[in-house]
């Protein structure tokens, strides 16, 4: 590119776009790039404060951002997601179905430790809405050396930096727990949390039963559910280490191999995940699902029910961002819980 003087731009085509801001009005190109300047855009340039433009001189050995924007989209790109249009250098990842964000924060991390390109997502692990925007991405001058541009291309060529799954159907057994909701010594308030959450998902409740806290009984329950057809057990109550607190126990009985009873998240120490004949998830839920507005149930869900096998080793990093602040208005997901370094 070239740097000529505005008053002297007529005929000649700008390399990049010219951005107007108005505060609480508007932020928009006035100019493209491409656009041929004409003698009546010379007093509106000049009231922008641009003395001076650039126009473009074609280099075989330069990107403009507009085409070095499209190789970062391809880095981006994978199923279910499509770009914006560019626009001022930048296009923008979109999500195109419901569904579960992972990102590869190494090939992440190689990209904007390039130098002068970044993409900029949203954090891993958490859900997405169709038409939700996964992450920017530009070049910081404007323009760059292809060379550059296909170094990076070869360093992240085996697979995209952003997956996003779809969540699956899922069939849900609910078995409720305790003496005192079996009994009738007061009302479960503690399944209709449940059904709610679960209600955000494609999630289909197929049974749900009560039973006391004689872990037999809470293992019959569980496999009924299991023969009904379930695919998701959520078992709520009697997760602490009291000595009547059984459901642990009933869950370990059902022959489920127990990835981990315990996490560094709170709301939600007791939790407990297990895996029925290697698959079928049961979830062991603490008192606090009922009572807190976020909990790990919040965290571990969504990527339940993306279809993904957590284990202990993950589980057990959950520590940093696992301390839900409680905060007087809730703004999760945007805010710290359940987002690590």
């Amino acid at each position: 590119m070239k740097e000529i003087k505005t008053t002297e731009a007529v005929g000649q085509v700008l390399c990049h776009d010219i951005t107007q801001i108005i505060k609480g009005v508007t932020k928009d190109a006035v100019f493209r790039k491409g656009h041929i300047i004409c003698k009546d855009d010379i007093p509106v340039l000049l009231s922008m404060g641009k003395d001076s433009v650039y126009i473009w001189e074609k280099d075989e050995r330069m990107l403009h951002e507009n085409e070095a924007a499209q190789i970062l989209y391809s880095l981006c790109a994978n199923e279910h997601m499509y770009p914006s249009e560019v626009k001022e250098g930048k296009i923008e990842v979109i999500a195109e179905c419901r569904g579960l964000l992972k990102v590869d924060k190494k090939r992440l991390n190689l990209i904007n430790g390039a130098g002068e390109m970044m993409i900029a997502s949203r954090h891993g692990n958490f859900p997405v809405k169709a038409g939700d925007t996964i992450a920017g991405t530009r070049i910081i001058p404007l323009v760059i050396e292809k060379e550059k541009m296909e170094a990076v291309k070869s360093m992240c060529k085996e697979k995209p930096v952003f997956e996003l799954k779809p969540f699956l159907h899922k069939k849900a057994g609910i078995v409720t727990t305790g003496n005192e909701v079996y009994y009738g010594r007061i009302q479960d308030t503690f399944t209709p949390v449940v059904r709610e959450k679960l209600a955000e998902y494609d999630v289909e409740i197929i049974g749900h039963e009560v039973s006391d806290d004689h872990h037999e009984r809470i293992t019959g329950c569980i496999k009924r559910m299991l023969s009904k057809g379930a695919d998701l057990i959520l078992c709520t109550g009697g997760m602490s280490v009291d000595p009547d607190d059984r459901t642990p126990l009933a869950i370990k009985n059902t022959g489920a191999e127990i990835v981990t009873y315990g996490v560094p998240v709170l709301p939600g120490a007791m939790f407990l995940l297990a895996y029925y004949e290697g698959d079928i998830p049961i979830l062991g839920l603490p008192g606090c699902v009922m009572y807190a507005k976020r909990t790990v149930f919040d965290l571990v869900l969504p990527r339940i029910l993306a279809g993904e096998r957590l284990d202990a080793k993950e589980l057990s990093m959950m520590g940093e961002g696992g301390l839900c602040l409680s905060c007087p208005v809730c703004t999760f997901p945007n805010c710290g819980f359940g987002k690590g370094a």
